[in-house]
């Protein structure tokens, strides 16, 4: 027994530190928490399937984004939630189903399950973890009575070591964390929106011919002589006659 395990609450610190480091969230075969640990169950696929996409279309703010079969017969079911104590940040949470038999021809399906937070920082406050316990949680208690433990899987499975590593290499070698941009990454430019100056147009001003004056057409020399004469001359002052008498008084 490891001396840590004394520290009293020491769960609960392990939980609020990876809630604040870690933003994605995975189910294994040894997990540091008990809730992540993977699912197995004496029920086929098609019925865990269908009890978690009739959850998902129920539960509020979960959406089903994606329902299919992948390469080995494994089920894949995608799903996006939306977190409201992360102010509506989006959650990807993806489940895989893979149906066997075991040892007396009956149906074993494992369920696995992987969460990650769509968060530029580091911690998402632990609810990558909370979606995947809370769809894990209801699925238990829905199939209660069908859930195996880890030493009958064993017991029972025909390859039970074989089976889960390849199952579980799949959750384990997905990229879990967003890759962060290098400095070397290209940056993105803004497109920028110029208006076309509007080309102008010169417009050319005709000046109308003076219409000609018959009287002055008729004797130019006339006209520009008399103009000539007057411009120049100084105006001739009036003449006064002074008339007197020659009678005195």
């Amino acid at each position: 027994m490891d001396l840590l395990d004394f520290i009293p609450f020491k769960t609960e610190f392990a939980k609020a530190y990876h809630g604040l480091t870690g933003n994605a969230t995975h189910t294994s075969e040894t997990p540091e928490f008990s809730e992540l640990k993977v699912r197995r169950y004496t029920r086929k696929a098609s019925d865990i399937s269908e009890f978690i996409t009739t959850k998902v279309d129920h539960w509020l703010g979960w959406d089903l984004r994606s329902e299919k079969t992948a390469v080995g017969g494994m089920s894949v079911i995608r799903a996006e939630v939306t977190s409201f104590a992360l102010l509506g940040m989006k959650i990807q949470v993806t489940f895989g189903l893979l149906e066997e038999e075991d040892v007396n021809g009956e149906t074993l399906t494992t369920l696995n399950a992987k969460a990650v937070t769509q968060i530029e920082s580091k911690g998402d406050m632990g609810e990558s973890r909370r979606m995947i316990r809370m769809m894990l949680g209801a699925t238990d208690f829905e199939f209660r009575r069908d859930i195996l433990d880890e030493e009958d899987y064993y017991l029972r499975a025909l390859d039970a070591k074989t089976s889960a590593s390849a199952f579980q290499q799949m959750f384990d070698e997905a990229r879990l964390h967003h890759k962060k941009k290098t400095s070397g990454s290209p940056k993105a430019t803004a497109i920028e929106f110029h208006k076309t100056p509007a080309k102008k147009q010169a417009i050319s001003f005709t000046m109308p011919p003076k219409p000609t004056d018959p009287s002055l057409s008729s004797s130019p020399a006339n006209g520009q002589n008399g103009t000539a004469g007057t411009e120049g001359a100084a105006p001739s002052k009036p003449k006064v006659t002074i008339i007197t008498t020659k009678k005195s008084f």
